[in-house]
C-alpha cells in the first residue's frame, strides 16, 4: 500500500471501480449495467447490453463489489465496506428509461433531464435508490472528445423520475452515464450517447500523458506506485496544493475528501473512484489496488472542495500493454 500524498488529509482509500457498456441507444430505455467494480473480471458476462452477475452462494456480499462474499459478516477487503446481508440468489438486471423535455436537444437552451430506473422483469414497479455519497444518482456528463465534464445529481420527483436541469454549452456529441444503486442490489451504471443540435467547436484528440492540473490558484498532481498497464493493479495517488503552499484543510464534497471518474477515449471503459472512510491517524491516507482492462489513453476527472468552492481537475493518463 502507498500513502497518497495529499498532506493533512483524513485517510481516503481511492477505489477503481471499471465499468464497460455496450448500450450506445440515445434516449430510449437504456438498459443498464451493474457497476459492479470488476465484475466482468470475475466470470460476470455482457447480453444485449446487460452485465449479468452469477448466483450469489454466501449470506453476505459487499454492495460494492458483488464478487466479495462471505458465510459471516465483515468488511470488503477491497474497498473496507461493511458486508451487508443477501436476499436474492441472483442480482437482478436494470435498464434506464431517459426523457428530456424539451426533446430536441440544442447548444444554449435549458432542457429537463429526466431518468427512471427499472427492472427489466417489471418495468411498472417503483425501483427505491440508495444514498450513495449523499445522493441516490450521479449523472455524469462528458463531451465525447472528453474535453468537457459535467457530475449532476438528479433528485427524485413525485412522478416517480429523477429529474435534473441542465444545459449544454455547444452542439455535438455527448455521452451519458447515470450511477446508481437500487436498495438491495449491486451498483447499476446505465449510459447513452446524444446529439445535441447547435454550433460545434472542433472535436480535440488527447495525446500525450498529463498528470499535472493547475487552475485557480491550485495545483492537483496524480502519481501512481507503477507504471500503469493492463492487467497490472496499481495505486493512486493524488496531491493538492494552492499557491505553491499543500492543502490541508479539504472540505468534505459529497461526504469525501475527492471523487475521481475515468474514461476511456472511446468512452466505454467507465471507472468511478470511491473515497473511503478514514483509516488512520490525520496526516495519512490509502490507496487502493486496481487493474486497467484495455490499453489506450484515459480521461481523469477529480473533484474536491475547498474554501467552499468544488474544483474540477482533468488529467490525461495513457494505459500501455503489459509486458512479459
Amino acid at each position: 500500500m502507498k500513502r497518497l500524498l495529499i498532506p493533512l488529509l483524513a485517510s481516503a482509500t481511492f477505489l477503481w471501480a471499471a465499468c464497460t457498456s455496450n448500450e450506445s441507444s440515445p434516449v430510449t430505455s437504456a438498459p443498464a449495467q451493474p457497476a459492479a467494480e470488476e465484475a466482468h473480471q470475475h466470470g460476470a458476462h455482457t447480453e444485449h447490453g446487460n452485465t449479468q452477475q452469477p448466483a450469489a452462494e454466501q449470506a453476505y456480499a459487499c454492495p460494492m463489489h458483488p464478487d466479495v462474499t462471505s458465510d459471516k459478516p465483515g468488511t470488503c477487503p477491497k474497498c473496507g465496506m461493511t458486508l451487508v446481508r443477501t436476499t436474492n440468489t441472483a442480482t437482478p438486471s436494470y435498464q434506464m428509461n431517459v426523457a428530456f423535455t424539451p426533446a430536441q436537444l440544442t447548444a444554449g437552451k435549458p432542457i429537463t433531464m429526466s431518468f427512471r430506473p427499472q427492472a427489466t422483469n417489471n418495468a411498472e414497479a417503483q425501483v427505491p435508490l440508495a444514498v450513495v455519497h449523499e445522493k441516490k444518482m450521479h449523472l455524469i456528463i462528458v463531451s465525447q472528445d472528453l474535453s468537457e465534464f459535467y457530475h449532476e445529481h438528479p433528485e427524485l420527483q413525485a412522478s416517480g423520475r429523477y429529474e435534473v436541469p441542465f444545459t449544454f454549452k455547444t452542439g455535438g456529441p455527448y455521452v451519458l452515464y447515470q450511477d446508481y444503486q437500487p436498495e438491495g442490489s449491486s451498483h447499476q451504471l446505465a449510459r447513452q450517447e446524444v446529439t445535441v443540435a447547435g454550433p460545434r467547436k472542433p472535436a480535440f484528440q488527447f495525446r500525450n500523458e498529463q498528470l499535472r492540473w493547475q487552475q485557480n490558484g491550485y495545483q492537483a498532481v496524480l502519481s501512481f506506485d507503477k507504471p500503469t498497464s493492463v492487467g497490472q493493479p496499481t495505486t493512486v495517488s493524488v496531491q493538492v496544493s494552492r499557491n505553491g503552499q499543500p492543502v490541508t484543510d479539504l472540505d468534505n464534497y459529497l461526504g469525501a475528501k475527492g471523487h475521481m471518474v475515468v474514461i476511456s477515449q472511446n468512452t466505454e471503459q467507465y471507472l468511478h473512484v470511491h473515497p473511503q472512510e478514514a483509516r488512520s491517524s490525520a496526516g495519512s491516507a490509502i490507496g487502493f489496488n486496481s487493474a486497467f482492462e484495455q490499453p489506450g489513453i484515459y480521461r481523469v476527472f477529480l473533484q474536491f472542495k475547498h474554501a467552499g468552492q468544488v474544483q474540477t481537475a482533468d488529467f490525461t493518463l495513457n494505459v500501455v500493454t503489459a509486458t512479459t
